[in-house]
């Protein structure tokens, strides 16, 4: 039988590559806005967890780091502004500043 690692560790050692992380990060948002919550919780999740970020995020929020989890959580449901706010630390976190491009020949 072959070796298997836990899903949790591989993203643990792919987030040590900082492209992985923007890439991770940028996928949950496009994940979230093509309306897939949870899967767009998951992947915010697994950064969070994978960067030990928890605890820092929660307290730059104002929040609890226990209400932080509960937002990313399968049956989470955060308001759009903590969303927003939380999206804003991770990507300054990683020292990026999303943009919004058009996507190919958009009428004005």
């Amino acid at each position: 039988m072959a070796l298997t690692r836990d899903f949790k560790d591989t993203v643990v050692e792919q987030c040590k590559d900082p492209e992985f992380r923007v890439a991770l990060l940028l996928e949950a948002i496009e994940t979230y806005l093509e309306g897939d919550i949870e899967v767009g919780s998951s992947m915010l999740r697994d950064y969070l967890n994978a960067t030990q970020s928890f605890a820092g995020i929660a307290d730059r929020m104002q929040i609890h780091e226990a209400s932080l989890r509960r937002m990313v959580s399968a049956n989470g449901n955060p308001t759009a502004k903590n969303l927003l706010m939380l999206f804003k630390l991770c990507f300054e976190q990683e020292g990026i500043t999303p943009s919004i491009q058009p996507a190919g020949n958009v009428a004005a």
